[in-house]
């Protein structure tokens, strides 16, 4: 509504001044008065004792605790994550004032969609009111089956429409609303053939739609039946909606946001994903409607904050929706405008994980989010065999020709820069199992430490023994580091050992199984909890030495005949973990170093 509207000279002004401060922000913050002002906790931070103070005769707030502070507007602005314009039409609208009509056309404009907002708030309540009587059992039923009670119905304002081709227009036209409003509104169907117009929404459970201010302009309804088409039918788009531009949830869904340190809001694939997100103390949820999100909707998500995540089905759908979003985003990524992804594992959205396993499978599941990068990256290399110079040559083409509809020159450098290093590695990787012989990665090593386990573990004793007897790793520290582990899961073990903090003393497998599954290394975790207890070694003893020199048969010579071309590829997991490794020794070197320094100081003094 405010779009073309120019606020005149003295407007805000004179707004501010019909507004009290206290009255506005006493509705989030609980207030106590305090000589001329009003103190309270802050709504952006965690305090516990209170440093947010306003002042009615001044108009202004200030939070010490966050350093943010302003007027009226401009609270409203930062708790309800609004424009000025909108935070100006919300406050307006609070103070009974109409904002300015530049032109009769304009006030026409604004009479017409005011009574359109009219019209679909008395249909909400009529809804509203349907579900709970006796024509809404089957409605209460579905509701409550899926896990929600009276109270979730009443916070979102969930509702049923009668099973009946007039029943809403009956009503609606008893509230004085014409018939021609109530097509405009979208909540009649006017027959292609002629005749009298019909609900556009029979025997279905709603979903009032807002928009950024909260007021209702569209609704979504979940047929019943189960032959029931469309299941999910949405308002047609009018001069209030247009599904394209809209998402589910999205002012509640801010103004919960504004309260969390998040990076940004949560964008589900349903009406039922984001309640049920809400519902388990997840507030900062939405959703499009039945579309692919939009460059509109993408708008909305940046301005609440720099990074929302998109959560998805793991499965193909999900996939190919991340993909769309993907291209969506990509030319507007900006140094604080990204995208994370959450995909579910086992076909799941986040209403069924919730109900199966609760809201801290959700929260943890939400914790592994990945960026907007890693999807483009396993979307590409993923998308055919990369056995050819040829086909190699296609995964950089089709990289950098992603990277280069990025606007931004500083991100789209950025982008290609790690997408180069990306593919890199990974065709590093493949050239190194190449090396190995037969082609395999697991094949035994020339001159190593033979043993009885299976050659694709081969090693994992050495750590495990490392692991339960922890003074081994300061003990053998180079040589863990400078070994040669065929198996990837293997070598990703013994690089968690070698960066564990304090190794020498705080290794235990359950901390170190946690970490392997915490980022994804499942099956290193697995090799972990599934080897036998081993018996302590002892320091300085029989026992150490042997196992010192079990180590020393997996560490490459200078001259690596011993290990041929597989010592050559230094089989690890990255050539950046190499470096890395590299790096630690030295680090470890110098350490002890300093110490024998500093334990000769002392016996000197």
């Amino acid at each position: 509504m405010s779009a073309s509207i120019r606020i005149p000279d003295g407007f805000v002004e004179e707004l501010k001044a019909r507004i009290r401060p206290s009255d506005v922000i006493g509705r989030k913050v609980k207030l106590k008065k305090q000589g001329k002002e009003w103190v309270g906790l802050s709504p952006f931070t965690n305090e516990k004792s209170p440093s947010f103070y306003v002042n009615d005769q001044k108009r202004i707030f200030k939070d010490f605790s966050s350093g943010i502070g302003g007027d009226v507007i401009s609270f409203v602005m930062e708790t309800e994550r609004l424009s000025f314009m909108e935070a100006v039409e919300k406050l307006a609208d609070e103070a009974g004032m109409q904002l300015p009509k530049a032109t009769p056309q304009d006030e026409e404009t604004y009479d017409r969609r005011k009574r359109l907002y009219a019209c679909c708030e008395a249909a909400c309540q009529f809804f509203e009111e349907r579900l709970r009587t006796a024509e809404g059992t089957e409605a209460r039923e579905y509701l409550e089956n899926r896990g929600l009670g009276a109270a979730a119905w009443a916070r979102h304002r969930l509702g049923y429409a009668p099973d009946d081709w007039r029943k809403t227009i009956d009503h609606l036209k008893a509230e004085s609303f014409g018939m021609q409003e109530i097509i405009d509104a979208g909540l009649a169907v006017v027959r292609e053939g002629g005749g009298d117009p019909y609900d556009r929404f029979r025997g279905r459970v709603i979903f009032p739609i807002t928009d950024v201010r909260g007021q209702v302009i569209a609704f979504g309804g979940r047929g019943l039946q189960p032959d029931a088409k469309p299941k999910y039918l949405n308002s047609n788009d009018t001069e209030l909606f247009h599904k394209g531009r809209v998402l589910y949830r999205y002012k509640d869904a801010r103004e919960a946001f504004g309260s969390t340190d998040e990076g940004g809001l949560i964008v589900t694939e349903g009406y039922m994903d984001a309640i049920a997100m809400a519902e388990a103390g997840i507030g900062h949820a939405v959703a499009p409607l039945g579309t692919a999100l939009t460059e509109d909707q993408l708008s909305l998500l940046w301005r609440a904050g720099p990074e929302p995540v998109l959560c998805f089905d793991g499965d193909a759908a999900g996939l190919r929706a991340a993909y769309r979003s993907i291209e969506r985003a990509l030319p507007h990524l900006q140094p604080e405008r990204t995208l994370f992804f959450c995909l579910l594992s086992g076909g799941m959205d986040p209403d069924d994980l919730i109900r199966q396993s609760g809201a801290e499978a959700m929260k943890q599941a939400l914790s592994n989010s990945v960026p907007l990068i890693e999807v483009l990256w396993r979307r590409e290399r993923d998308a055919e065999p990369l056995d050819t110079p040829e086909r190699q040559a296609g995964l950089e083409a089709r990289l950098m020709q992603a990277a280069a509809t990025i606007q931004h020159a500083g991100v789209r450098a950025a982008y290609e820069q790690e997408l180069k290093s990306r593919k890199n590695d990974h065709l590093w990787q493949m050239r190194r199992r190449a090396r190995s012989p037969a082609g395999r990665s697991d094949a035994p090593v020339k001159g190593a430490h033979q043993t009885s386990a299976p050659a694709k573990t081969r090693g994992l004793g050495l750590l495990v023994r490392a692991i339960d007897s922890p003074h081994l790793i300061d003990v053998g520290f180079e040589l863990l580091s400078m070994a040669i582990f065929l198996d990837e899961d293997v070598a990703t073990l013994r690089d968690v050992i070698i960066s564990w903090p304090d190794a020498g003393a705080g290794v235990d497998r359950s901390a170190i199984a946690t970490h392997l599954v915490q980022s994804g290394n499942m099956r290193a975790a697995d090799l972990l909890n599934s080897y036998p207890a081993t018996t302590a070694i002892a320091p300085d003893g029989a026992d150490e030495r042997e196992w010192l020199i079990a180590l020393e048969q997996y560490v490459a010579r200078d001259d690596a005949s011993a290990f041929g071309d597989v010592a050559k590829a230094e089989v690890t997991a990255s050539p950046e973990n190499w470096r890395r490794r590299r790096h630690e020794v030295a680090e470890r070197e110098a350490r002890v170093a300093r110490l024998n320094e500093a334990a000769e100081q002392t016996d000197q003094d």
